[in-house]
This record gives structure tokens, C-alpha cells and sequence, in this order.
């Protein structure tokens, strides 16, 4: 009879203490508040508390996390996570920073012998990042790995920027959070491709209190030379996690990563696509998470293969020297097309360094080049001129 007294009481305790943290947060609107299940056994009490707000509920679970791999201490706290892991905002904190520590350790493993530089940050405006670079490796020139956790008030030309694509927010001052993790690699072989992913998570809540919120991502090859084998394995894997959750993804994706990475003034595309999509916001939340962590979970089984395989192919001057111009029409999306790119330097408390790490050690612009007719460069050059169906 203690014991369930001491179980009620706790149990009170935490649905106040949740209700009141709630209350404090000014842009939502509480709409009710239940209690559910207690359950006592051998490894002690659960408690679940139930918040409904704006339609949506999140489950206060105490889930444990593992964070014993992982690059650094989390942006939020390790404890808030816990608590709250089934919203939404720290469950893709929680998937982000796994991604971020399998994708750097596998990297280093490859590479055997440089190591991830981890640099922790804060915003002042609200939240922080983590950021990963390797440098100078064996097999990576330069890689990086970032995570950010962000929030604050949207500045008026991102909030112009939403609105262009289609986004009817109320207000001109919205809190926004926003957190993703973003990677670039760019390998030292040039028969080695360079890799670009991005997957992330949005809120806004406007003056009405309504809670905007939308997932995007995707992920990219581009080669130097192209291999067709390559081309089909990278493009395979992508949708085989695709298409565990729609048939219809892959091939709508494909495309619009085929439109979204292409420089209009080079009547050119910037590799040979994979998938890019926004806004998705069309299913339950739940199950966009779920296709979005499929399809970050695809990154390594798409890409470790194809650079364990050319590694340690050899390469001459000329092929070196080819490398260097694509990587200037890599930087030219970059800096003058790339949404995200624009959407960092926009936000109030940017960090520069963070957001243009994108950009490799090295590269080079030549006037007027051309390739030579029916060489490895043309070839490539025509398919990024008219992509292809790889599978």
C-alpha cells in the first residue's frame, strides 16, 4: 500500500511539473491534459504522460538513450531527450547524432589516418551545433559532418522565402526550431566520388499559434569519372530505402534532385542526383521521420562501397587537374544556388564557418575548358548534361 502511495505521488508530481514547463512555452496553446499508466515490476515504475497540443500528442516516455558513441554531448540536454523522446524536434535530435558518429567513425576507419576534429558551438540567439571536420586524410581531402539545433525568431527574408514556396504563415515575427544534420565529403582519389546529405526538420508557429512543420533532405553523388556500376549501386541502395515506404518516392525524388542541383548558367547538372525533397508534410509526422531516418541510414551501404573500391586507383596530372575544375562547379552551386547555404547566411547569429565548410580545400577555375572529344571528361560531361535513369 507504501508502495503504491509512493507511485501516485510521483506520478502527480511529474504530470504537474510537465503541465507547468508546458505552460511557460507562450506560443502553444494547451488543450488538455491526461494521465496514463503506471506499471510497477522488477525494474521499478513507468510513467507516461500524455500532452495534446494542436492536434498532435507526445508521450513523455524516459526512454534511455545511448549516447556513449556518439561525437559530443548533445545540444540539448541528455536528460531533456530522454524525457521528452517521443516529440518530435528531440527525436530527430536523438536520430541526427547517431547518424552524425556512424557516419564520422566509419569515415575515419576508411581513411586510417586522420581523425575528426569535433567542434561544439553555441548560438546566442538559441541553441548550437556540432561540427566535424577531417582533414588532409589518406583517403578524404575533407570531409565534414554537421548537426546544428536551432530556434529563435525567423528574420523577414527567410520568412519571404517560405512564403514563395507556398507556406501561409500569419505574422511577420515566427519562432522557428530547426535541426538537421548536413555532410559533405570530398575524397582525395578523383575516381573517388564526393558525397553531399542533408536530412532536417522545421518548425514555425505563426501568430495564430498554429505549429508549421515539415521535413527535408536528400542525398547526391558526384563523380569526376564516371562509373556506371557505381552510378547504379549508389542509385539502387537510395531506392531501396525509397521504396519501403512508397514506390512512388524514388522516381518523384529522383527527379527533383535532378532539377534542384543543376547550375542554370552551365546548362549543367552538379553529379548524377539521387534524391532531394521538402516541405514533406503530406503523411503523419511519424511516418515521415521514419522514411526520412531510412533514408539516412542508406548514405553509408550507398557510398562505402564505391570508395573502397577505388581508393587506391591510380591517377595522372591530368586526371588531378580535372578534379580541381569540378570541385569549382561544385562551389559555384554552393554559393550562388544552394537553398541551405542561403537560408544559414540569412539566419540572425549565422556561423559562417559551420555553414561553409561545404566548400573543399581546393579548386580551380579555367578559362574556357573543354574537354577532349571522346575522353573520360566528355563522358561525364554529357551525362550531367542530360541525366540519366540509373535503375
Amino acid at each position: 500500500m507504501k508502495s503504491l502511495r509512493t507511485v501516485l505521488l510521483r506520478l502527480q508530481t511529474a504530470c504537474s511539473y510537465t503541465k507547468q514547463s508546458f505552460t511557460q512555452q507562450r506560443h502553444r496553446k494547451l488543450l488538455a491534459w491526461t494521465c496514463g499508466t503506471v506499471s510497477i515490476g522488477v525494474a521499478g515504475v513507468s510513467i507516461i504522460c500524455y500532452h495534446s497540443n494542436n492536434n498532435r500528442v507526445f508521450a513523455y516516455s524516459g526512454r534511455k538513450l545511448d549516447t556513449s558513441k556518439w561525437m559530443s554531448e548533445p545540444i540539448t540536454e541528455r536528460s531533456l531527450l530522454e524525457e521528452r523522446s517521443s516529440e518530435m524536434k528531440y527525436k530527430m535530435e536523438a536520430m541526427i547524432m547517431r547518424i552524425q558518429a556512424e557516419v564520422c567513425r566509419r569515415l575515419e576507419e576508411v581513411d586510417g589516418d586522420q581523425k575528426f576534429f569535433v567542434d561544439r558551438w553555441t548560438r546566442k540567439e538559441g541553441g548550437g551545433g556540432i561540427t566535424c571536420v577531417m582533414k588532409d586524410g589518406l583517403v578524404f581531402e575533407k570531409a565534414g559532418v554537421n548537426i546544428s539545433v536551432v530556434h529563435g525568431n525567423l528574420p523577414p527574408a527567410a520568412v519571404a522565402q517560405m512564403r514563395a514556396r507556398g507556406r501561409a504563415m500569419e505574422g511577420k515575427t515566427l519562432p522557428f526550431f530547426a535541426t538537421g544534420v548536413s555532410c559533405v565529403i570530398h575524397p582525395r582519389n578523383p575516381y573517388v566520388p564526393a558525397i553531399h546529405f542533408n536530412y532536417r526538420y522545421f518548425e514555425v508557429v505563426d501568430e495564430t499559434g498554429k505549429v508549421h512543420w515539415w521535413f527535408g533532405g536528400g542525398t547526391d553523388l558526384t563523380p569526376i569519372y564516371l562509373d556506371q556500376k557505381d552510378a547504379v549501386h549508389f542509385h539502387q541502395t537510395l531506392k531501396a530505402a525509397c521504396d519501403k515506404h512508397s514506390k512512388e518516392f524514388y522516381p518523384k525524388f529522383k527527379k527533383w534532385c535532378d532539377e534542384y542541383f543543376y547550375l542554370p548558367h552551365r546548362g549543367e547538372t552538379r553529379g548524377i542526383g539521387g534524391i532531394f525533397f521538402d516541405d514533406l508534410d503530406k503523411e503523419p509526422q511519424s511516418d515521415c521521420y521514419n522514411f526520412v531516418e531510412s533514408c539516412a541510414d542508406a548514405v553509408l551501404p550507398s557510398y562505402i562501397p564505391i570508395v573502397q573500391k577505388h581508393k587506391n586507383d591510380g591517377y595522372s596530372h591530368r586526371e588531378r587537374k580535372w578534379q580541381l575544375l569540378r570541385r569549382g562547379r561544385y562551389v559555384e552551386f554552393n554559393l550562388i544556388y544552394d537553398r541551405g547555404t542561403k537560408f544559414g547566411l540569412q539566419t540572425p547569429g549565422a556561423r559562417y564557418e559551420s555553414i561553409l565548410m561545404s566548400l573543399p580545400n581546393t579548386a580551380n577555375w579555367e578559362y574556357r575548358n573543354e574537354p577532349a572529344p571522346n575522353s573520360a571528361e566528355e563522358e561525364i560531361v554529357k551525362v550531367l548534361k542530360q541525366p540519366r535513369d540509373w535503375v
